[in-house]
């Protein structure tokens, strides 16, 4: 849905140029998942614009207008760390940066940084092109850092900025810097000293990589100033926001590299077990992620120190944050880091509770979302339930033969948590009821005719002629019937999509977080939703009663 309006321009600034604050700006009465509401579930960069995959400039406002007129409470969106390897968010190269590649390079012509010519590339809207986008962008954003002192008190702006941010700002900088000069070798590869961090070397390498460091620096600068605005943007309307936290990190990380202790590493740097899961609905051998495993006994010897620091650092981002694999919390599948499967790992206790006590005793209020979906033990739910944590329930899963299915049904729901229709590694819920289009699930046809007749039975009743032709839509009517607090549906689902609009398929390493809307969204769409959540009682509450 296009909007009109003019984004806010802050107290006291005259000009274009006039530099903005990116002192963190925490709402007086946080959102928080109490009460009835809903929310959409989309990628930043799943969002239309013209450079290769969307990010934090017109599309993201209008997204948040759309939700806005919409009567939606919440935005969840996937992990915003720079991606990894095949693109994915959940294996980004940092626990705590944002991923340059969402900065708004529109805004930056806003801002004079830029100059119209620098942006003049335009790339396909239909799939999100990182391997034309990435360095279109980082040239764009090499030209920016020439032209940073166009902005007065960007110096002093950048100062603040590594003050704030320093517990991860001053490592994760130096690591990009020397990760280019490596020629991205993974950095167990590097000189002995740069991988072992000898002091003088690092200390060397801080002088003779100075200006390197400080465009890194830069790049975070420019997400943190314009993660700031758009959260405003959306907390003017109302809307709040849902981060996501995957609980492992990349080997190829600066996260591993500066806290080598943290986890199970050999004398070279290398994982010597790591994550995944064992065999499961999504894979038959299982999955192997190949994130290397904590040291748990060091991160508590610390009182979890990076955890919370890692938390904080996301409560400034978003409202709510939802906690990946949160099984793993409490358990965790350890596979030999020489297999090249996880059928044959173990599972190995994880002191979850111990962890958020520290972390609520630092920083107090933790809305967090729990990720309970997999093999979910009694010790997994008393976690969860004794930090009062809402869980996930998936509408796709009632229906299949998993003992755990009945809890998925919506009439099974419980007040106190999340309701999806289904979530980024689910078919879409066109392209699952179907079982056609695109990229499919694991199911056999055999199978997916049997949950399609179940999903039928239960979702049809008076309205089996709508289920026919929209079944999206009575997923959502379900979802939004049931006593979840809180109910989310994926963008794809309100569209009505089909499989050639799914996000990921787990086990996949190709065509995976690449799916990107066309254009702007309808307003009848917007007075659709709006229409059905006020049905429902899921409206937010009027502006002056907030």
């Amino acid at each position: 849905m296009s909007t009109t309006r003019k984004r806010p321009r802050p107290a006291g600034a005259t000009g274009r140029s006039q530099t903005r604050s990116s002192a963190p700006t925490t709402p007086a009465t946080p959102l928080a998942l109490d009460g009835r509401s809903a929310g959409v579930l989309v990628h930043v960069s799943s969002l239309p614009g013209p450079h290769g995959n969307g990010d934090l400039g017109t599309g993201a406002r209008q997204l948040i207008e759309f939700l806005a007129a919409a009567g939606q409470r919440w935005w969840q969106m996937l992990p915003v760390n720079p991606a990894g390897a095949g693109n994915s968010p959940y294996s980004g190269v940092s626990a705590f940066a944002g991923n340059p590649l969402l900065i708004s390079l529109e805004d930056l012509v806003e801002e004079r940084l830029l100059d119209p010519a620098d942006i003049r590339f335009h790339l396909s809207s239909r799939r999100a092109d990182y391997t034309r986008a990435a360095p279109l962008r980082v040239e764009a954003l090499r030209a920016a850092f020439k032209r940073r002192r166009r902005l007065p008190g960007l110096a002093r702006e950048l100062e603040r900025f590594r003050s704030e941010a320093a517990y991860w700002l001053r490592d994760y900088s130096l690591y990009m810097a020397l990760r280019a000069t490596q020629l991205g070798r993974p950095w167990p590869q590097w000189p002995r000293e740069l991988a072992q961090r000898e002091p003088r070397a690092l200390g060397r390498a801080r002088r003779e990589l100075a200006e390197e460091i400080e465009y890194f620096e830069f790049q975070q600068l420019l997400f943190h100033r314009q993660w700031a605005r758009l959260r405003q943007h959306a907390r003017e309307r109302g809307v709040g926001l849902i981060g996501d936290a995957p609980i492992f990190i990349a080997h190829e990380s600066a996260d591993v590299w500066s806290n080598p202790r943290l986890f199970q590493l050999d004398a070279r740097g290398e994982p010597t077990h790591v994550a995944g899961v064992p065999p499961d609905y999504f894979c038959k051998t299982g999955q192997r992620w190949g994130n290397p495993l904590y040291r748990w006994g060091h991160s508590r010897s610390t009182r979890h120190r990076w955890w919370v620091e890692r938390f904080r650092t996301l409560l400034w981002h978003f409202d709510v944050v939802r906690l990946d694999h949160f099984i793993g919390f409490s358990r965790f599948w350890r596979i030999p880091a020489e297999h090249p499967t996880a059928e044959h790992g173990t599972w190995e206790p994880a002191p979850g509770k111990h962890l958020f006590q520290m972390v609520r005793a630092r920083l107090g209020r933790t809305p967090f979302i729990a990720e309970d979906l997999g093999e979910v033990t009694p010790a997994v739910r008393a976690l969860r339930d004794a930090f009062e944590l809402p869980g996930m329930r998936v509408l796709q899963f009632a229906f299949g033969e998993d003992t755990q299915a009945s809890a998925f049904l919506p009439h099974a729901y419980v007040p106190n948590c999340v309701a999806y229709t289904g979530t980024h590694d689910n078919e879409t819920f066109v392209g699952w009821f179907g079982a056609s289009g695109g990229r499919s699930g694991p199911r056999s046809a055999k199978q997916a005719n049997k949950e399609r007749r179940a999903a039928i039975a239960y979702l049809a009743g008076p309205g089996a002629r709508q289920l026919a032709s929209e079944p999206h839509w009575e997923a959502v009517r379900a979802i939004y019937a049931s006593v979840a607090n809180t109910a989310i549906i994926p963008l794809q689902d309100l569209l009505g999509l089909d499989n050639a609009a799914r996000m990921n398929s787990p086990g996949s390493d190709e065509g995976n977080w690449e799916w990107r809307l066309g254009g702007a969204l309808a307003n009848a769409l917007a007075r659709k939703l709006r229409k059905l959540t006020a049905t429902y009682g899921r409206l937010p509450p009027p502006a002056d009663s907030r």
